[in-house]
């Protein structure tokens, strides 16, 4: 792309992701900061509760101080714990498997399928035994797993479906939000997600059951009958709990944040159409197919580069040199050395997923990203192959 000759490359510097903000993300904050009290258990964290589960379509939701924490609550309020088998992916951010181990049960890796890089129902099949209790299917990068598939499997096998939704917020599979196809479902709302509060997340659900053991965990165990810090009278402590609350600052940052979701999520999905538009030329770079009735946020923008994985980690090291950054999303959990010890996980166990990680890139993807921005990241990329030898 002749676009690339006018950029000095010493200047450049796109980074992996950008938070979107405006006056109204300074100000929410500012206004709970200013009141001078209750910067946790304040009104704005109902208020943004509220807000979510109106987005998602479930009755219930309940915000925490991040993803992990809301994954760590949700298997613990549908009672899985030691002796149980919680089938999760190994593609995927460390802390799905993490939660499982963080309430006693056993996490086992399925493999992917490579047209959503969610799990596959098949392979699900095959890992269940008498002691699984749960499926957690991820929801990749921004896309819908084959979660319809995974619903059925896990009814036909009384299984619990908990959505690790953490990559996306407002992806839909037909004319359903993510997040309402299992029992409970969990948002993230890093500083990379589609909305953020820097740190935080929430578990959404329709069981008034499950809703109310996960206030106890939120908080202590303590049964709250109205907000702790504003009242004399004594709660109880009914169960083993944590503190996991989502200070009112952050939730009032929510809000905002909330507020711009569909004008977010329509700038990734127009630069992703620009971005596959650009790269479909370059013959070693295989742009993933959203399948068909599935609406994709695009949290990151992922591309699969064929051939040898020196190349790949090649060409993003040249991304780099050229103020481009890049990522791997993701390394396989069950090849972390973490699991290798303590399970004994071997490569070869899940082929899918090994063979994804080794090709797999993310490029910069968030809602400022413009054209010009995306030309030169291509047309970097289109260089490198113009002089790469394997």
């Amino acid at each position: 792309m002749k676009e690339s000759l006018n950029y000095n490359r010493e200047e450049r510097k796109i980074p992996l992701f950008k938070i979107y903000w405006d006056e109204d993300d300074v100000n929410m904050p500012n206004h709970v900061i200013r009141s001078g009290v209750y910067w946790t258990v304040g009104a704005e964290t109902a208020t943004f509760e509220k807000m979510i589960s109106e987005y998602i379509g479930t009755k219930h939701c309940l915000v925490y101080n991040s993803g992990t924490s809301a994954l760590h609550a949700a298997l613990a309020a549908h009672n899985i714990g030691p002796g149980d088998e919680v089938i999760v992916p190994s593609f995927t951010f460390i802390a799905t498997a993490n939660s499982v181990l963080f309430v006693g049960a056993t996490p086992v890796f399925a493999d992917i399928e490579e047209k959503t890089y969610g799990l596959d129902p098949s392979d699900v099949e095959r890992k269940i035994t008498s002691k699984t209790k749960a499926i957690i299917p991820v929801h990749y990068g921004g896309c819908g797993c084959r979660i319809e598939d995974l619903r059925s499997l896990a009814k036909a096998h009384n299984l619990l479906l908990i959505e690790d939704a953490a990559e996306a917020m407002g992806a839909m599979v037909g004319n359903k939000k993510i997040g309402t196809f299992g029992q409970s479902a969990i948002l993230s709302f890093c500083q990379n997600k589609i909305i953020t509060t820097g740190e935080g997340g929430a578990v959404v659900t329709d069981s008034d059951e499950i809703y109310e053991k996960l206030k106890l965990f939120r908080s202590h165990g303590r049964l709250e009958t109205g907000n702790y810090f504003a009242t004399s009278e004594y709660m109880d402590y009914v169960s083993l709990g944590y503190n996991f609350r989502l200070p009112s600052i952050l939730a009032a940052l929510g809000i905002a944040q909330i507020k711009k979701i569909e004008a977010i999520i329509k700038l990734r999905r127009q630069n992703a159409e620009y971005y596959e538009k650009s790269l479909s030329k370059i013959e070693r770079v295989v742009i993933p197919k959203v399948p068909d009735d599935y609406f994709q946020v695009y949290q990151m923008f992922n591309v699969r580069i064929t051939g040898k994985l020196e190349t790949r980690d090649k060409l993003m090291a040249y991304l780099g040199e050229h103020g481009v950054a890049s990522r791997v999303h993701f390394y396989p959990v069950h090849l972390t050395k973490f699991y290798r010890d303590k399970f004994g996980h071997k490569p070869g166990e899940l082929p899918t997923t090994e063979k994804v990680s080794k090709q797999i890139i993310t490029l910069p993807m968030y809602p400022d990203l413009n054209k010009e921005d995306i030309n030169y990241i291509v047309s970097q990329i289109s260089a490198f192959f113009n002089n790469v030898r394997e």
